[in-house]
């Protein structure tokens, strides 16, 4: 046993429990390459100790800082945020922290930018949210500098040990489905932005499901928007002013599905009694807003925790997991049509 006057060091747990410098840190990074008996031999040696991790040592050798980087350029700050929560919640009690860094995709120094950041953070891994996560050359980037990254979409865009992504194609299919077996015929799409892979997936399901039902998607009946509310507000009033008003709108994601609601009221037109109303994410506004809108479920912090767990503790179950499967959660916002 160590002198009392000396800090233990990962060398005084190694042997006094037997193994190697290698398994106590796979130890203290909860790796899953470990027999229950061995995890439980390390960390009772390191509680009797007293041993506490040195993370600018181990850094050092790793030359990698114990910093995982968030990169999105992502107008809607709740799927940022539920994201964001996922991943603390797989680095919490770790010796894990997260750097967050916005970039605009449109800026022709991006690709430098994220380069300047990866050097100067020396970064454990990067978590990177769409539509930049669309960018096959940003994971080229990594893979040249040495960097682990994990890929967040809405459909697969890599392999599974850099990817996380959700059936938004399939679950805007049965969106629709449920508004047809509900009577509507008339059936309008708010869209996101262009250059959004979920705004392609999520208008390619609506107008496949269409398709199916021998319903047609005619010019009127769809509208651009740029996944903020204001787009919602003006792109459902656009639909609803149309010769022909829709029974029903789709809308690409829940804070223009509220710009939808608005649109309504201004018109006079109640939901879901004139109007049926679905959004995409489940983000708390699909819950608050009267009446309670119905959704899909996107299970973004779920996303946020495997993908970091992917970076930090590949060999665990969850990290092993690269499709997460979204859910249609209803509410109050649809009902048949009248007549």
């Amino acid at each position: 046993m160590p002198s009392s006057a000396k800090t233990p060091t990962i060398n005084d747990v190694a042997r006094l429990a037997g193994v190697s410098k290698k398994t106590v840190s796979r130890v203290i990074n909860r790796s899953a390459l470990l027999s229950d008996e061995t995890r439980s031999r390390v960390e009772a040696v390191i509680a009797e100790l007293g041993y506490v991790p040195n993370p600018q040592a181990r850094a050092l050798a790793l030359r990698r800082n114990f910093l995982l980087g968030l990169i999105h350029d992502n107008p809607n700050a709740q799927t940022v945020l539920n994201f964001q929560e996922g991943v603390m919640g797989a680095i919490r009690d770790t010796e894990f922290a997260l750097a967050v860094r916005p970039v605009d995709r449109h800026s022709p120094t991006m690709m430098d930018d994220i380069r300047r950041f990866l050097e100067q953070q020396r970064l454990y891994g990067v978590l990177i949210l769409p539509p930049i996560s669309e960018n096959d050359a940003l994971a080229q980037l990594c893979r040249e500098m040495g960097c682990g990254y994990v890929r967040m979409g809405s459909a697969m865009l890599d392999d599974g040990d850099h990817m996380v992504a959700s059936n938004d194609r399939e679950m805007v299919t049965q969106a629709v489905d449920h508004l047809v077996e509900l009577g509507h015929h008339r059936i309008a799409l708010i869209e996101g932005p262009t250059g959004f892979r979920s705004a392609l997936e999520r208008r390619e399901g609506f107008l496949a499901a269409m398709a199916a039902h021998g319903l047609p998607v005619p010019a009127a009946a769809r509208a651009q928007g740029t996944y903020r509310f204001e787009s919602g507000l003006t792109a459902a009033g656009t639909l609803l002013d149309a010769a022909e008003r829709p029974t029903a709108i789709f809308a690409s994601n829940d804070e223009m599905a509220s710009g939808a609601f608005h649109a309504a009221r201004q018109r006079d037109l109640r939901v879901p009694d004139d109007l049926s109303i679905i959004g995409f994410d489940d983000s708390p506004i699909a819950a608050h807003i009267w009446p309670p809108m119905t959704t899909v479920g996107w299970p973004v912090r779920e996303m946020g925790r495997a993908a970091a767990l992917k970076l930090i503790a590949p060999g665990t179950p969850e990290a092993q997991e690269s499709r997460f499967l979204a859910r249609l959660v209803k509410r109050q916002s649809v009902a048949p049509p009248k007549g």
